[in-house]
């Protein structure tokens, strides 16, 4: 079966280094584009080639945006540490990034049948939008982690990615092209747990690919006890690569969002219209709300600790 072809705009990140090894392994990833978000552009970038690394993977990596577009940069350091890894201890980066010009790679090397998954803020996108407003026509669609159809994360109304750049999800979204949007209400459906990463790792190899993945998981689990008292890990940016790999275990429907840029309390949220109508004013995206659980959990697991963890 011919693998779907990905580039991966990324902010590692715990999950975004579970994505990636996701994406590599069930997809063709032309490449990957990094942008300020989880951590600086600088350590994002630094993270995703280590992983690569790691995980014997030659992917060109351009760097990205440093700045969201209107704002502030705020990054999560208290869930993913200064680094984006948690200060998960890696061999230094065996390259240089192949460039910094993640929004030119974006315009000039996307292709009809290539998927963009967008799992950090969407500043990059933006910037591509904001240059050539027919983009869309060039790609097979875009996959984002973010927003959510419920509220939020790092607010009570707003996810991270959303809330980080929400000038750039606006310019995005207001497109309504080609674009389905996992956001916290489905990626919440997939937890991993301390228990299930017990359950796992005693029927895994021990290799250096299998200790990183469990420290990713331990640095984050310590992160969210302390947060949110929880144990259980939402697998967030696997998500949005996994909705275009394997989309039978995904349901995504049409809908209106918006994307909230002033208020004191619900900036950076995304405003879904769920209501019953028989005519749309505005451009629709897909917006996620169910997935089969426990199938995409197991199969997560299934390449962190077995496909791929031993080797």
């Amino acid at each position: 079966m011919t693998k779907q072809r990905l580039i991966v705009d990324t902010d590692p990140g715990h999950d975004d280094a579970i994505a990636l090894i996701l994406a590599h392994h069930f997809a063709e990833v032309v490449g990957i584009t990094t942008v300020a978000g989880n951590t600086s552009v600088e350590n994002g970038t630094r993270n995703a080639i280590r992983i690569c690394d790691l995980f014997g993977i030659d992917t060109p990596v351009h760097r990205g945006s440093s700045t969201p577009i209107a704002s502030e940069a705020s990054f999560a350091s208290e869930v993913h540490g200064v680094d984006g890894l948690g200060g998960i201890e890696l061999p230094e980066a065996s390259r240089a990034a192949t460039s910094d010009r993640a929004i030119e790679f974006l315009l000039d090397e996307v292709e009809p049948d290539v998927w963009v998954v967008p799992i950090g803020p969407l500043t990059n996108i933006a910037e591509v939008l904001k240059r050539d407003k027919d983009w869309f026509d060039r790609i097979a669609g875009l996959s984002v982690m973010g927003g959510g159809a419920h509220g939020g994360n790092v607010t009570a109304a707003a996810e991270f990615n959303i809330h980080f750049d929400p000038e750039a999800a606006d310019i995005v979204f207001s497109a309504g092209r080609k674009t389905q949007m996992s956001g916290v209400n489905l990626t919440h459906q997939v937890q991993v747990s301390d228990a299930d990463l017990k359950a796992v790792h005693r029927a895994s190899p021990d290799s250096p690919r299998t200790r990183f993945i469990d420290q990713n998981f331990a640095r984050i689990i310590e992160s969210l006890r302390s947060l949110t008292g929880t144990t259980e890990v939402a697998m967030h940016d696997p998500c949005a690569v996994l909705a275009v790999t394997h989309p039978e275990l995904f349901e995504f429907v049409p809908r209106e969002v918006s994307v909230e840029l002033r208020g004191t309390h619900t900036r950076g949220m995304t405003v879904v219209d769920e209501r019953f109508r028989v005519s749309r004013d505005g451009p629709m995206i897909d917006v996620g709300y169910n997935v089969k659980a426990d199938v995409v959990k197991q199969l997560i697991l299934n390449v962190l600790y077995r496909d791929i963890g031993g080797a």
